[in-house]
């Protein structure tokens, strides 16, 4: 929702189906075929190329890919050994703060925001994305501190940029097999918090699409392919569900916790 509770982005089809059109609150418009592979953009005088970006690098990319046949998650995944680990959940829910936080103990970080996945001979891979982190200022200082200032993306937008080199963090550059997801719940002050609570596959299932890019935009051969990739990758991926700390102190115990189920599902 924009800042008077109107949706923040409207999408039409057009040309009988050939094309979509995006339009966000602030005036900023997309246009793509409905292959996703022709793009173009538009703005107003009082916006820059960099507002816009923050719009394509995120849920237009999303969208766009999916017209490709790859399924995104809104998601942000770290490299811990071999394996990509994604944080799954909606905007808000600490999936950048969580990657970050995994980047500050030296975990490379694959992608944020949007996580591509593929299948190739019955496993899934992550795809690399960009090398940096968007940040709310509170999750700075959640992972840093008060001290630690980072530049916003643009003037009119407050998030602000965590360049991975500039930080002297790593980013992972190639694909790797997927080996766990968390789906993030919400923050409590229960004292047993942060925790890790097991997900029977239909409710696995249902989180995931209800965290996919476009889901509202697919017709029902593309929904079915869907839901048959998302079951294949939950026969082979463990999914769980991440409850974090409502105390931002907490954020070290939370990706403790994460590795600790990550050692006792290798064993398994």
């Amino acid at each position: 929702m924009d800042p008077t509770g109107q949706p923040a982005l409207r999408i039409w089809k057009t040309a009988d189906g050939q094309f979509l059109y995006l339009l966000y609150f602030d005036g900023t418009q997309f246009w793509m075929d409905h292959r996703g592979t022709e793009l173009w953009a538009q703005w107003p005088a009082n916006l820059t190329i960099e507002d816009t970006a923050t719009y394509l690098l995120g849920p237009v990319l999303g969208l766009l890919l999916r017209l490709r046949g790859v399924t995104c998650l809104h998601a942000s995944a770290i490299s811990v050994g071999d394996r990509a680990i994604a944080f799954v959940g909606s905007e808000g829910a600490g999936k950048s703060t969580t990657a970050a936080m995994f980047a500050q103990m030296g975990y490379p970080v694959i992608s944020d925001d949007v996580v591509a996945i593929t299948e190739r001979q019955g496993t899934h891979y992550v795809f690399p994305a960009y090398p940096y982190l968007c940040l709310w200022a509170d999750s700075v200082t959640m992972v840093y501190g008060a001290g630690k200032k980072l530049p916003s993306f643009s003037a009119n937008w407050d998030k602000r940029l965590l360049s991975l080199s500039g930080n002297n963090l790593k980013f992972e550059d190639k694909q790797l097999k997927l080996g766990a997801l968390f789906i993030l719940g919400e923050r409590t002050t229960l004292p047993d918090a942060p925790r890790i609570e097991p997900l029977v596959p239909k409710e696995g299932l249902l989180s995931l699409v209800a965290n996919s890019y476009a889901t509202n935009l697919l017709d029902k051969d593309m929904r079915a392919v869907e839901f048959e990739f998302l079951g294949r990758m939950l026969q082979r991926v463990p999914v769980q569900r991440l409850i974090p700390h409502e105390d931002p102190a907490q954020i070290g115990r939370l990706c403790d916790v994460v590795l600790r189920s990550l050692d006792i599902a290798m064993l398994q």
